[in-house]
């Protein structure tokens, strides 16, 4: 952070992340003797993201692993408890009192609570409980607003990428996105975007601290110094490729694409090639990029460089490689050029679009009490709203996962904790909020049944320490199972998450007796 001290900046990125309001709330436990009564609150999110002309079908869960680095550091600090015990009531007396600071001295300390949680890099769904946290009420409370901020974006951005990888048909992705990022959750963009299907990315602290090769090229700005100094383009380019021969991606389009940048470029690498050095590529960052691409090929190809590859940067998102991929398909026979064999060589850096979510920039995640355990069981808890997207699921749960027969994941169902889908012989599935709506299973229907929350955070603190490939290696495992219709970027197919027969039989009388 920007003008202050190491101190102030753990003062901001500590235990004191958080809203007033979960403290308030705290203090009010606190003070009723309520604090320590067991609780449990569900992570959800409403919808998927909405980008206007098309529309997320799936979400991969990112951000749990910042999470829970935060669990570890944070816990009340001297200084954060002098700040809280420093503000003021409308009456100037101490808004925040000694009994509730005594007790956030010495009781808080979030091993109290436990999280079970769906590992980052696995695709989910709306309404779903995607983390539940147990434990007493005032910690648990306490904990909601870093556990959104950490789950909300990074979920977002990962989803994201990984609609970009798809349109991109598995060709490599580069985040580009650092420097139009919203401060420093660009390191948070950074590390969803490598979770959900981008390959690389251009922020080189993160990449170290993932163990993953940042990558990166040049900027305009290079070629246009040597141009300012009396040199140009060329002389600009032959001194990168001095500098990087085995590693040299050069950007064409400075000057003019196709009547300077390219035939520069192939100049280069003839003298790379004379040298022993094979080039690596170019990079195309504005104009029609798939009429520049096709260009680019047919120059290359002409001067025997049918290998190099070519990024494409500037403004892309999912929908408008769909788009450029398909002009391709389209114009490039009428070049020369075979379309395959292009799409075989394209990479994308993608920006801007991916670290804002153009067209939808936050996730509508929430955290949300489900019930209390004030002697040996637990109680569901209801929150009744017009909007039936705003009712939770109430009580102790699980969450499964069913394949159909071809293998594919059909339904993602919630049920209630002693329920074991494993070995039920058939399942009545119900919509989450339309009353009536419901759909049969019969065991020959389904391949397999998968439990989907594992314990990630207990008494003894981190459980789990996923490393990047591991949470890669999810998605796309997860990829493969789920149906075509429904990773289509416009229109997709709506997956079924649903509700067991008891949970939905529990949740309809929880409601009708709230509404009583």
């Amino acid at each position: 952070m920007v003008g202050v001290t190491p101190d102030e900046q753990q003062l901001a990125e500590g235990f004191l992340f958080t809203d007033q309001y979960q403290l308030t709330m705290a203090q009010l436990y606190v003070e009723q003797g309520m604090h320590d009564l067991p609780a449990q609150f569900d992570y959800t999110f409403r919808s998927y993201p909405d980008y206007g002309k098309h529309q997320a079908g799936y979400c991969v869960a990112a951000g749990l692993g910042w999470l829970l680095d935060w669990l570890d550091r944070s816990r009340p600090t001297d200084a954060d408890l002098e700040l809280l015990a420093s503000q003021k009531s409308a009456t100037g007396e101490r808004l925040f009192r000694q009994p509730f600071l005594n007790w956030l001295r010495t009781e808080v300390d979030f091993t109290r609570v436990s999280i079970r949680a769906i590992p980052e890099g696995r695709v989910v769904h709306p309404n779903e409980p995607i983390a539940i946290v147990e434990g007493p009420l005032a910690i648990a409370q306490i904990l909601e607003t870093s556990l959104l901020n950490h789950l909300n974006y990074q979920t977002l951005i990962a989803t994201k990428a990984s609609r970009v990888s798809e349109a991109g048909r598995g060709r490599p992705v580069l985040d580009f996105g650092l420097r139009r990022a919203p401060g420093v959750a660009g390191n948070a963009a950074s590390r969803a975007a490598l979770i959900g299907g981008a390959d690389f990315t251009s922020n080189v602290g993160v990449s170290h601290v993932l163990g993953h090769p940042p990558k990166g090229t040049h900027g305009h700005s290079m070629v246009q110094v040597f141009m300012a100094l009396g040199g140009g383009e060329l002389e600009a380019f032959r001194a990168f490729a001095a500098a990087y021969p085995d590693d040299c991606v050069l950007l064409v389009d400075t000057i003019d694409t196709v009547d300077s940048g390219v035939p520069n470029a192939i100049t280069v690498f003839e003298e790379l090639r004379a040298a022993g050095h094979e080039p690596v590529g170019i990079r195309l960052d504005s104009g029609d990029l798939a009429y520049l691409a096709i260009q680019a090929a047919r120059l290359l190809n002409d001067a025997g460089f049918p290998e190099p590859g070519i990024v494409l940067s500037s403004n892309l998102d999912e929908l408008a490689i769909w788009q450029i991929l398909r002009q391709i398909e389209d114009e490039a026979p009428s070049y020369g050029v075979d379309p395959a064999a292009l799409l075989g060589r394209l990479s994308y850096g993608v920006g801007t679009r991916l670290v804002t979510s153009e067209g939808d920039p936050s996730l509508d995640g929430v955290y949300k009490l489900t019930a209390v355990k004030p002697d040996s069981e637990w109680v569901p808890a209801i929150k009744v709203s017009e909007n039936p997207l705003k009712v939770p699921i109430p009580g102790d749960k699980r969450l499964w996962r069913i394949y159909d027969d071809r293998g594919l994941a059909t339904a993602d169902a919630v049920a209630l904790a002693a329920e074991d889908l494993t070995t039920v012989e058939s399942l009545e599935l119900h919509h989450p909020h339309r009353d009536g709506v419901s759909r049969a299973l019969a065991r020959d229907d389904i391949s397999a049944v998968e439990e989907l929350l594992v314990d990630v955070w207990n008494e003894q603190g981190r459980l789990v320490n996923d490393g990047i490939e591991e949470m890669r290696a999810r998605r796309r495992a997860d990829l493969e199972r789920l149906d075509p219709g429904v990773r289509r970027l416009i229109n997709p197919h709506l997956y079924h998450m649903s509700l067991t027969g008891e949970m939905d039989a529990l949740r309809r009388r929880m409601v009708a007796e709230a509404q009583a």
